[in-house]
């Protein structure tokens, strides 16, 4: 009965000499399989096996370059071993980097070009593709300009493939590649404005109901009510993205087979649906992808961004239907609202503490919690209907371990001593909650469990309140980004890994 030894193979990547080894925990190997069963080796007498397992575990790119230097039998296998790959403009010409790389790495899983700005010819690029011969790939990202879809269908085993800014292709390209791939499971469509969901693509990959991951952002022929003919494919779904690119307070063009309470495209079923992202969206008067939020029943994440028409209800009904909901963003501008009562309007946000009651009642797994306000005037807070108390009864009933609060001019220093309290929270990102000085930092220095915290323009904490924190806490992270009262001395050396920036970012997103 032959025994099984641990080895540990250690060696320097530019050289080829004898390899040192020592009983470990990590490697098995059988006698037979090491022909020189003594303290040194050479590279030679290692099996093939041996050395893939090697390779397998070196995960810097760098490092896989140069173990691929030491002799042709680790070239070989490193790159038998390689199943993903990133080609930038850096390699010209195209056409011969992309044959050499495909020829020298053949059983890639994951290929990615971004080639952007520069333009090919669809001819010769898509000869190219069908001559890959990688029988394998399951994933690809094009950034190109020009190209033709027709060239992917051949790619049977392709599971994934992300366009971003292909503005070349088209709707039958992407028709082709839906019937040629019948795995594809994921698809992302990043402003491709060529792309007419009018052409049946869409149609066709809902009736196959293989995808299980929908991405459609900033593509200015596509609409949220062209969606709606996916069809059965949402059965499947569990990810949705949609983000409609728009100028603010610019409302779309009315669906026009809208007809008031005729649910003429929402009889479909997404019970699958566990991540859902609408931002820069219109519904209202019509319903359009909102009827999501009615539908979703094992939700877990929700982002729902500068999506008018969105009210109280909504979260109420999310809530109620929505027993995994685990994280939850929000962002909001001022629009024109009814007061209560109905004796006029006001400019405000639309959701109220309603919604914030309702998720304390009845989310208790929800952890990852993001409000986000923007063109809301500091002096004025009443802009924003969230009030503190709506805010600390979801802090104190769900376990939020994540929360990020931006342009909350409601949240000051008694917001922040009852977030001392909070038992889970582990991440705190504050930028531009203008109300919170040193005394709020100094409640904060209690927080129990907190690990990282962000500071970006807020303007009335210091040095002094950066240090109390710094003092009380072992920070994992610290990042300070256009806080004119904190200076880089005191942030150095506050957490173990420390960011800081003087630059203000771009206000919107």
């Amino acid at each position: 009965m032959s025994c099984l030894y641990c080895i540990s193979i250690t060696f320097d990547m530019h050289r080829s000499g004898p390899i040192n080894f020592s009983p470990a925990r990590q490697i098995a190997a059988k006698p037979e399989d090491c022909p020189a069963m003594s303290s040194k080796l050479s590279l030679e007498d290692l099996p093939d096996a041996l050395l893939a397992e090697i390779v397998k575990r070196i995960a810097n790119t760098s490092d896989l370059k140069s173990i691929s230097l030491v002799s042709k039998r680790l070239y070989t296998i490193e790159a038998e071993q390689r199943s993903s790959i990133c080609v930038g403009s850096d390699l010209c010409p195209a056409i011969d980097a992309l044959s050499a790389l495909c020829s020298r790495f053949p059983n890639l899983l994951e290929v990615e070009m971004d080639y952007s700005g520069w333009k090919f010819h669809s001819n010769l690029l898509e000869k190219h593709i069908i001559s890959l011969h990688l029988p394998v790939l399951r994933d690809l990202t094009l950034y190109i300009d020009d190209i033709r879809m027709g060239c992917l269908a051949s790619c049977k085993n392709l599971m994934s493939l992300r366009l971003n800014s292909v503005s070349a292709i088209g709707s039958r390209g992407l028709l082709s590649v839906a019937v040629g791939c019948k795995n594809l499971t994921s698809l992302h469509i990043i402003k491709c404005n060529h792309i007419v969901s009018s052409d049946k693509w869409l149609e066709y990959i809902g009736s196959a109901g293989s995808l299980e991951e929908l991405v459609v952002k900033n593509c200015k022929r596509i609409s949220q009510y062209d969606l709606l003919k996916f069809g059965p494919g949402w059965m499947k779904l569990k990810k949705f993205e949609f983000k409609f690119k728009r100028s603010f307070h610019k409302y779309e063009p009315r669906d026009p087979c809208y007809v008031d309470n005729y649910q003429y495209g929402y009889d479909f079923c997404c019970e699958s649906l566990k991540d859902v992202t609408l931002a820069t969206v219109v519904t209202k008067p019509e319903v359009g992808l909102r009827c999501l939020l009615t539908k979703c029943k094992a939700l877990e994440r929700l982002c729902l961004h500068y999506v008018i028409g969105i009210s109280d209800h909504d979260i109420i009904t999310i809530s109620q239907k929505c027993s995994n909901l685990r994280s939850i963003s929000l962002s909001q501008e001022m629009l024109l609202c009814e007061i209560p009562g109905g004796t006029g309007v006001m400019a405000r946000t639309p959701l109220t503490d309603d919604s914030l009651n309702a998720l304390a009642l009845r989310s208790h797994m929800l952890e990852a919690v993001e409000l986000m306000f923007y063109g809301c005037a500091p002096d004025w807070p009443s802009e924003i209907a969230f009030t503190q108390d709506g805010l600390v009864t979801l802090l104190q009933s769900c376990p939020i371990r994540h929360l990020v609060l931006r342009g909350a001019n409601f949240f000051d220093d008694e917001g922040m001593e009852a977030l001392s309290s909070a038992q889970f929270l582990e991440t705190l990102e504050l930028m531009q909650c203008v109300a919170v000085t040193d005394v709020g930092m100094r409640f904060l220095a209690q927080s129990p469990c907190l690990k990282n915290l962000t500071l970006q323009m807020c303007y009335e904490v210091t040095d002094d309140g950066v240090c109390e924190v710094a003092r009380a806490r072992d920070l994992e992270s610290l990042t300070v980004e256009s806080c004119n009262q904190i200076t880089v001395e005191a942030s150095h050396g506050a957490a173990k890994s420390v960011h800081y920036k003087v630059d203000c970012p771009s206000y919107y997103d």
